[in-house]
């Protein structure tokens, strides 16, 4: 039976079986069992970090409502304790699994005994199947085109060095420094650059994205409200949070820059992006290898989300720790993390650092969120990170476990990431002030 409730298994099709460790009865230790069949086993080894009943319990719920985990078998049920049944009602109720318990219960009073557990774990809807061959059309057959071990590695084309141009020559320096092969890989990077400048300014219509009035010769230039900063500033971490390289960000925010110019818009970003930190500079694509790095290696949903934030939002850790639990949307798409109202307390709102969240990382974000707002007295404005990153002996023991290289914290950067110090001006509008009086806030001037 056991046997072919193994092969049942599919973790990646929402299908587990669980072990429970033999002469153990703590609830948390089950929880942990589950974990494991998830995949999330790295909390055994010497130095990882312990989770006690409940954080294990919300940490496996969460990871199950976040991943879509369907259908479990319990082997050795008859061994389960009542608490331990209750914990798994429980997990039932909150996430709609299908929950399958294999017992051996050679005698009528083993029988009796388990009957009498699961109506005390509330447990009423029990569906007894006896037999060897009713079990086995219950289990149901193996699973087809098994596979094993971690998703394969994800390559990209390398981009050369990019040239130090501004956006007016940067192609044509491009055409002449890189050979054929080179310049086809960092045009096409950049035309999807102009095409997604061109895609967004659509969308947000920009005569009055900026406040901008068509130039007459006569119009004071308006600045950008909070609002559309935000927007601008999220446009440019959804252009390069899946970048590759430097190279291949430099490549598609100059393409941005020159769909900005087809518009009458100038888009300003520093001189040398490589100087700065932020999205596709000091970011790690999270590909499904990074990703199940993370869920392998970190069961706890808060460290599995801290990493995640590390190497998608490439920016420094004392930033990402005012992540509140409102800082992500609903649809775990972007991160909105306000430092200045956090610093300068009492003073007006100024724009949010904004941050999207790639496709494969939401899963994790959506889980550490749930995992905060099932803790017992968490308000809404608790730090989603809060004691994730912490003192530097925290910091290293996360990255271990981790086991990821983290550029944002092998290479840190001065200063805001690149993508906040970014401007925009209406070309039809007198010359922007100069950098010792621009707005304290990051306000964008047309």
């Amino acid at each position: 039976m056991h046997r072919v409730a193994y092969q049942w298994a599919d973790p990646a099709r929402g299908r587990i079986t669980v072990d429970p460790t033999p002469h153990t009865t703590s609830p948390a230790y089950l929880a942990l069992d589950v974990l494991r069949a998830m995949g999330r086993d790295t909390f055994s080894r010497e130095g990882a970090e312990r989770m006690s009943t409940d954080p294990a319990w919300r940490a496996l719920t969460c990871w199950t409502l976040a991943c879509g985990r369907a259908e479990v078998i319990v082997l050795r049920a008859h061994r389960l304790t009542v608490e331990r049944l209750r914990r798994l009602a429980a997990w039932r109720a909150d996430t709609g699994i299908r929950l399958t318990l294999l017992a051996h219960t050679p005698q009528q009073a083993d029988v009796q005994r388990l009957l009498e557990h699961l109506t005390a774990a509330g447990l009423m809807d029990v569906v007894t199947v006896t037999g060897t061959a009713a079990i086995l059309g219950a289990i149901g057959p193996a699973a087809p085109d098994r596979r094993y071990g971690p998703p394969p590695r994800d390559h990209a084309y390398p981009l050369p060095t990019m040239p130090r141009s501004g956006v007016a020559a940067f192609r044509a320096d491009c055409w002449r420094r890189q050979n054929a092969t080179d310049f086809a890989h960092t045009d096409g990077q950049y035309r999807a650059g102009y095409a997604a400048a061109r895609a967004w300014l659509a969308r947000t219509q920009p005569s009055s994205v900026g406040g901008i009035e068509p130039a007459d010769g006569t119009a004071a230039p308006t600045p950008f409200n909070l609002h559309q900063i935000e927007a601008l500033r999220l446009f440019l971490a959804q252009l390069t949070v899946s970048s590759p390289s430097a190279a291949h960000t430099v490549a598609r925010v100059r393409g941005a820059q020159a769909g900005f110019l087809s518009r009458s818009l100038l888009l300003n970003v520093p001189d040398d992006l490589t100087d700065r930190a932020g999205p596709g500079i000091t970011t790690v694509p999270i590909t499904p290898r990074t990703v199940h790095t993370i869920t392998v290696r970190l069961p706890n949903p808060l460290r599995a989300a801290a990493i995640a934030a590390l190497l998608f939002t490439g920016t420094d850790t004392s930033l990402l720790s005012m992540t509140q639990i409102g800082s992500v949307d609903d649809a775990q798409t972007t991160v909105a993390i306000d430092r200045d109202s956090r610093i300068h307390i009492g003073e007006p709102p100024g724009p949010r650092h904004m941050y999207a969240i790639p496709p494969r990382a939401r899963p994790l974000l959506h889980a550490a969120v749930a995992f905060r707002r099932r803790t017992p007295r968490t308000a809404e404005g608790h730090g989603l990170f809060a004691n994730c990153f912490g003192t530097t002996p925290r910091l290293k023991a996360l990255i271990a476990d981790a086991g990821l290289a983290i550029p944002a914290l092998d290479h840190p950067h001065a200063g805001d990431d690149w993508h906040t110090a970014a401007r925009c001006w209406h070309l039809h509008t007198p010359a922007p002030p100069a950098p010792d009086v621009l707005p304290r806030l990051g306000e964008l001037r047309p």
